[in-house]
């Protein structure tokens, strides 16, 4: 297979009160407005290439309205389109703001994606540009801003038949996945269109709810502008919900956080990078400190809430029993380590 996908572009959300989360994207979050049209607001960080890489839309619950990604070439985005609607699935061409030719379709567990190769490129002009030439625009002037958009995680309910089909129709290369220490259940997976360890995440979502997003991510060139990020967030009224730590997959720094929508918010920098085209991904378990590198820290509840909210018990709350649920979030209790 050719490389079809070269990267995520932007990701589309929906907030009750879109004022209120474009306010905390410039003032807490660092990015930049660069338009408006018909209700929906785009924003770019400072290093985006791109004209934007977040959008947001009115909408009754936080939620993903899609998820974008460049393909390689054109004949990639030909391609893929092919690939997709051979594999029975069947999405339409649009016209995106400021890209153009794209084609969107909804994949098999309800999650919108959109492909296109054409863009536009951001350039700055007057005190916006950078003395640097490869930098699209000076940095942010919030302390811990991000350079740029990192990854998305969605929720489905089969992780690893959502990670076999992307694999298999556009090509994401299978980088690792989580199972339960005390059943052979399947709760995460990680996939990836480059040699970073993801931009793409599922997690396991017991709910009857489609399309469901967990969060998405931002990075950050180092490990003291997340702390930093951290203590700016704090300081102005925004609580932590898991981090500053260390994921053992992909061994990023990580934070969480939400925005006003309560929509989550992952902050990432650091983590190994992977070129091995043939690479065969490990299984991993929680106790082997998947979520946590030093196997030390508890992963609170609220974590497994994805978005929009369904009704009923929480993503992987419903049908899993207390005790494997226990495992999950504690995973290291049994060894006094908890």
């Amino acid at each position: 297979m050719i490389k079809l996908l070269s990267h995520l572009s932007y990701v589309a959300v929906t907030s009750p009160d879109v004022e209120a989360s474009v306010r905390f994207y410039e003032e807490q979050v660092g990015l930049t407005v660069v338009d408006r049209v018909d209700g929906a607001v785009y924003l770019r960080c400072w290093g985006d290439y791109y004209a934007y890489s977040v959008v947001v839309l009115p909408g009754d619950q936080p939620s993903m309205a899609t998820m974008a990604w460049r393909t390689s070439s054109a004949q990639a985005l030909d391609e893929a389109v092919k690939r997709i609607e051979a594999a029975g699935v069947a999405g339409e061409w649009v016209d995106v703001h400021k890209i153009g030719r794209a084609y969107r379709f909804t994949g098999p567990w309800g999650h919108s994606m959109t492909l296109h190769w054409d863009v536009t490129r951001h350039e700055s002009a007057g005190a916006a540009a950078s003395i640097y030439p490869d930098r699209p625009s000076t940095r942010s002037k919030v302390a811990g801003a991000p350079r740029q958009l990192d990854h998305v995680t969605v929720a489905c309910s089969d992780v690893d038949a959502f990670a076999d089909w992307y694999n298999e129709v556009l090509g994401f290369r299978i980088m690792a996945r989580t199972i339960l220490d005390e059943a052979p259940v399947s709760v995460f997976s990680v996939l990836t269109t480059s040699e970073k360890s993801h931009d793409l995440g599922v997690v396991l979502d017991g709910s009857s709810a489609a399309g469901r997003i967990n969060h998405y991510a931002f990075w950050v060139d180092t490990r003291e502008e997340l702390l930093i990020a951290a203590d700016t967030l704090m300081e102005n009224g925004t609580a932590i919900e898991y981090g500053p730590s260390i994921h053992g997959i992909g061994e990023q720094n990580f934070l969480y956080y939400r925005e006003p929508s309560l929509l989550r918010i992952e902050l990432n920098t650091g983590g190994y990078r992977n070129y091995v085209p043939d690479w065969e991904p490990n299984t991993w378990k929680p106790s082997m400190g998947s979520n946590n590198f030093y196997r030390n820290g508890v992963m609170p509840m609220s974590m497994t809430e994805s978005f929009p909210p369904a009704d009923g018990p929480s993503a992987t709350e419903e049908g899993v029993p207390d005790e494997i649920m226990d495992a999950l979030l504690n995973p290291y209790a049994k060894q006094g380590r908890g």
